[in-house]
């Protein structure tokens, strides 16, 4: 591996956690080797490591060596013919390759292996009920939505919701309720040719009833947890993790969250009493959680949604919160949520899907 492609899985112990996850975001293979002050490895960090981390503490600000594995498994340079072995052994998807001073010369990742748990995780969806919201007239999306409902807007040559379909069909989901108002007719007939190996009941919504408000018509179909997106987002994210963690949490409503990093284009001035500046910061960077339009829910919380009206997520969320009911977050990378609610965000999703803009 050139030096230049090895810094990509380098970072040194007292970055924070974001710019860990901003690293990992670009090096697409979920991990990072941390270096102490003197070049040497000190430990190892995951996508794995970074969210059980967040949801802990949700401290963003954290030096990365507070979370990483302090005892990575390494292999030295005499040793590299049995590095498939050791991955192997440990149940690990990359191996550094150490000199005696415990100097990183290269890495080795485990040919062939998908990311966190994906593999064994290809069935865990076949029993969940997934909701897709596809309601909605899609009006930042003026003048396409003028002749296509939202749903069938197409990312590359494939409507952005057969997307969505595909991306939960990756891990076993074979039922998808489809909420639908605006220009159903056409959405209903584009399904009825190209759904196959899945099974879609659609929601008639008699007028806009919100990212929530639809939830009610599902009468009492659900009996366990089941999730919810809204149908212009792909999250590129291990769905099964997603669903054991709200089960595992105990939370009644679970919102999937993206890390957002946003830059004041501006110099900031830090100021205290009397007009006097005691700080100038050149363009600082603000990073947030931000609500992805995806969700797990207990059939229970339905209950809490008025009938008829006009109701979203976020209220839903708000009531619970209220009431002293449990709500939690599953925070994923900036890269992995791709929106497609504005003309800017959609040239994002097809740059990050590798798909050539018409």
């Amino acid at each position: 591996m050139e030096s230049g492609h090895l810094d990509a899985f380098l970072i040194i112990q007292t970055a924070t956690v974001v710019e860990a996850m901003q690293k990992i975001d670009r090096n697409a293979k979920g991990i990072l080797f941390v270096l102490d002050e003197e070049g040497k490895l000190a430990g190892v960090v995951t996508d794995g490591d970074i969210r059980r981390w967040l949801i802990k503490t949700g401290n963003l600000q954290e030096a990365v060596w507070k979370i990483m594995n302090k005892n990575p498994k390494v292999v030295y340079e005499r040793e590299r013919k049995a590095a498939a072995d050791v991955m192997r052994k440990h149940v690990i998807t990359a191996l550094p390759v150490v000199t005696t001073g415990n100097h990183i010369l290269d890495i080795v990742f485990k040919e062939g292996e998908a990311r966190e748990g994906s593999l064994k995780d290809k069935k865990a969806l076949a029993d969940i009920p997934v909701v897709i919201m596809a309601g909605g007239k899609g009006t930042r999306l003026y003048p396409y939505t003028k002749i296509l409902p939202k749903p069938l807007i197409p990312i590359g040559d494939i409507p952005i919701m057969e997307r969505i379909i595909d991306a939960f069909r990756e891990y076993g989901a074979r039922t998808f309720y489809v909420t639908v108002n605006y220009r159903k007719s056409m959405i209903k007939s584009y399904f009825s040719e190209v759904a196959a190996g899945y099974q879609i009941k659609y929601v008639e919504e008699e007028k806009p009833l919100g990212t929530a408000g639809s939830l009610p018509l599902l009468g009492d179909a659900f009996h366990e947890p089941f999730l919810v997106t809204n149908c212009d987002v792909l999250i590129h994210a291990n769905y099964a993790d997603i669903y054991k963690h709200h089960q595992e949490m105990g939370n009644e409503l679970t919102i999937v969250t993206a890390l957002k990093n946003i830059v004041v284009p501006y110099g900031v001035i830090h100021s205290s009493g009397n007009g006097r500046i005691d700080a100038m910061e050149e363009k600082p960077k603000l990073s947030y959680f931000v609500n992805t339009g995806m969700y797990i829910l207990n059939p229970a919380v339905l209950d809490e949604i008025p009938r008829d009206a006009f109701f979203h997520m976020t209220d839903l969320a708000d009531k619970l919160l209220k009431e002293g009911r449990q709500v939690g977050m599953y925070p994923i990378s900036e890269d992995s949520f791709l929106d497609m609610g504005e003309f800017e965000e959609m040239r994002r999703m097809e740059e990050k899907l590798n798909l050539k803009s018409e």
